[in-house]
């Protein structure tokens, strides 16, 4: 059964006019039908190119033939070209219907207000990620000599000898959780007979991180209680999880905007709570949530900004908002001096969200997504939403003013008739067929890509021993993984981008895996950051990828799972990071070969580059997978808010609309 859809898109201009040639450009509106994922024209709506600059149009002009020669007496003789004329499909088709509604909410280039307001929290999002390196980073220590074990002759020594004395030197420096336990004697001199724990405590080389405090020297989370540091982290890492599976059903449910105000309402009680927690136990329970109130934000805004997108402009949109984020991480180790205490860090951090919550309360930052808001039938306040785009897109000519006046008389009837919201659950992605293998294969390549991660960062260890060092390393491989994206994935497509990092991933690793020890140190160094920069791309690009693959209305779900399937795969590293790191060596293995794995199965994934976003379960359905090699042709768009007014094709919206909103018709069985 063939599945057409029209989408516009904004490809020209069309001199008007009696031959003036210095007329106003005006908008050219240009169809395509989509068939079975390709680009095909309508019977009759293709023209013959009619000079250079119509190269590639498939309206037919007034005056010309199909062969774009002008027709004697026709109506665009003796004068200028004129308004093109389409045949297009017909205005009772519900799939046109409900393609051209979907296409006034498109999206356009985020500007002014809109731009910060989807790019700027994403800086106080990633101070509150990257806090948790800072509190959990361990100081190099020693043990405190304790006199009471020394024997009577030695416990009048102070300074430099009571530490030789009484603490065991090792070839990096003292020993970190031994003290020297001595055999009872009554001679003047004594040795040593063995070791024991530290009895009174540590010394600390601070600052540690820039701080002169933090959880590890708070609580003693060294030597025997070291494993508490990795347990930590993986609470936290484990309330993102949660946090990006609750707000993606809440994203579905309640809206976009809604989801973010109230998690980042929430991350402020919740940031207190770390702040003025008096026991470890009582920290792990509030990192757990103030971590899920940090995904819950982050989700909804990475959706919402997303939806408010054009085809052309989500990849760049969305990666500025990563380069904002690595401001972000790049602005906590200059907070940490300046803050010197764990908490005053943590009260600072939870200072900035409780800005942002206040300013981002106002809806000119950050609007509801008018996608998700038509895709569920909430008709009011998507009227609300496109009125407020409308106005926020400034003054244009007479004719645009004269077009956005109409369209938005035409969208005060959308309301008419009150129909109920129709919401879906994430239950119903394991219906489907396709959406479902594009989860699935997704969420495992973002779980790869941030698992196999540790492999890499483990072997920079040694070469880069300082926090700040290695943070800075880490924090500059994001910001090349992500210009890479930026440079490659809008060019040569999602898919084979993401399958070029895959393989890199997976060829470092097993290098790594496998030569080690016979490699140079340069050679092990250099592999190290190219498997760090590559396994972040692909977890972004995965992540970029399955939200422009899946529909609108379980786009906040489906997202969710993948995000927490990310950060489940980040919790593999502190979990290995135990004592003697025992089982580093599997989960290298492991990993390996699940980017193996990977590599196999993202051919199996459709193209989304230049595509609009899928509205419905059945639009997510109908992509296909094209050929790796052959670019699939870009599919029309047309912006939500033109720069100059509102285009007159937005015309007859709301009679459309209201056919298009009758009562579902029940599902062809196959």
């Amino acid at each position: 059964m063939r599945q057409l859809g029209v989408q516009s898109d904004v490809t020209g201009d069309v001199w008007a006019g009696a031959g003036s040639r210095s007329a106003q450009a005006a908008p050219l509106l240009r169809r395509a039908v989509w068939e079975r994922g390709e680009h095909r024209a309508l019977p009759g709506a293709r023209a013959a190119q009619a000079g250079a600059g119509s190269t590639g149009r498939r309206c037919q002009y007034r005056g010309q033939n199909r062969a774009g020669e002008a027709e004697p007496g026709g109506a665009g003789a003796g004068r200028g070209r004129s308004a093109p004329t389409c045949r297009l499909p017909s205005p009772r088709d519900p799939r046109w219907r409900r393609r051209r509604l979907m296409a006034a909410a498109g999206g356009s280039r985020p500007r002014g207000r809109r731009a910060a307001g989807g790019w700027l929290p994403c800086a106080a999002l990633a101070l509150g990620w990257a806090l948790g390196w800072a509190l959990g980073a361990a100081p190099p220590h020693r043990c405190r000599p304790d006199a009471a074990l020394l024997p009577p002759a030695l416990r009048r020594l102070a300074g430099a000898a009571l530490l030789r004395a009484a603490v065991p030197r090792l070839r990096g420096g003292w020993s970190p959780c031994q003290l020297y336990r001595y055999r009872p004697t009554g001679t003047g001199s004594a040795r040593p007979n063995g070791t024991g724990p530290c009895t009174r405590g540590w010394h600390y080389a601070l600052p540690a991180a820039g701080l002169r405090s933090n959880l590890v020297t708070q609580w003693d989370l060294v030597c025997t209680s070291r494993w508490k540091v990795p347990l930590e982290q993986t609470t936290h890492l484990l309330g993102w999880t949660l946090g990006s599976v609750t707000a993606g059903l809440a994203c579905d449910r309640f809206g976009r905007r809604s989801t973010f105000v109230v998690s980042l309402v929430l991350a402020v009680p919740l940031g207190l709570s770390v702040t003025l927690a008096v026991n470890f136990v009582m920290v792990l329970v509030a990192r757990l949530l103030f971590g899920a109130a940090l995904a819950g934000a982050f989700l909804s805004l990475y959706v919402a900004r997303l939806e408010l997108c054009d085809p052309p402009h989500r990849l760049g949109v969305t990666m500025v908002a990563g380069f904002f984020w690595i401001a972000g991480e790049l602005l906590l180790p200059g907070l940490a001096v300046l803050c010197r205490d764990w908490r005053v860090l943590q009260g600072a951090v939870t200072m900035i969200l409780a800005l942002l919550a206040a300013c981002w309360w106002c809806p000119a930052l950050l609007l509801e997504s008018p996608r998700w808001l038509l895709a569920t039938r909430q008709l009011e306040r998507a009227r609300k939403t496109l009125q407020a785009l409308a106005e926020s897109s400034g003054p244009g000519s007479d004719n645009g003013s004269c077009h956005q006046e109409s369209f938005l008389a035409e969208l005060e009837s959308l309301s008419e008739g009150s129909p109920q919201p129709r919401y879906h659950a994430v239950c119903e992605i394991f219906g489907t067929r396709v959406i479902w293998k594009n989860s699935v294969i997704l969420g495992f390549a973002a779980f790869i890509g941030s698992g196999i991660r540790h492999c890499f960062t483990r072997n920079l260890a040694p070469h880069l021993p300082h926090f700040f060092s290695s943070y800075f390393v880490l924090v500059g491989t994001e910001a090349a993984a992500c210009l890479f994206i930026c440079l490659t994935a809008e060019r040569f497509g999602r898919r084979a981008v993401l399958l070029l990092c895959t393989i890199l991933t997976g060829i470092s690793s097993l290098l790594l895996l496998a030569l080690t020890q016979y490699l140079l140190d340069l050679i092990v160094l250099t592999l190290s950051v190219v498997g760090v920069a590559a396994s972040h791309a692909v977890t972004m690009l995965s992540i970029f990828f399955a939200s422009e693959v899946l529909p609108t209305v379980v786009r906040g779900a489906g997202l969710g799972l993948i995000m927490g399937a990310s950060f489940v795969g980040k919790a593999a590293a502190p979990i290995t990071a135990i004592p003697n790191s025992r089982g580093f060596f599997l989960h290298h293995v492991v990993f390996a070969s699940f980017a193996i794995l990977a590599v196999l199965s993202i051919m199996l994934l459709p193209e989304s580059q230049g595509r609009s976003l899928p509205q419905s379960l059945q639009d997510g359905e109908s992509q296909r997978r094209p050929p790796l090699f052959r670019r699939p042709p870009r599919e029309d768009h047309l912006p939500l808010l033109a720069p100059h007014g509102i285009p007159h094709d937005y015309s007859r919206l709301a009679a459309s609309t209201k056919r298009m909103l009758g009562p579902p018709a029940p599902p062809c069985e196959m």
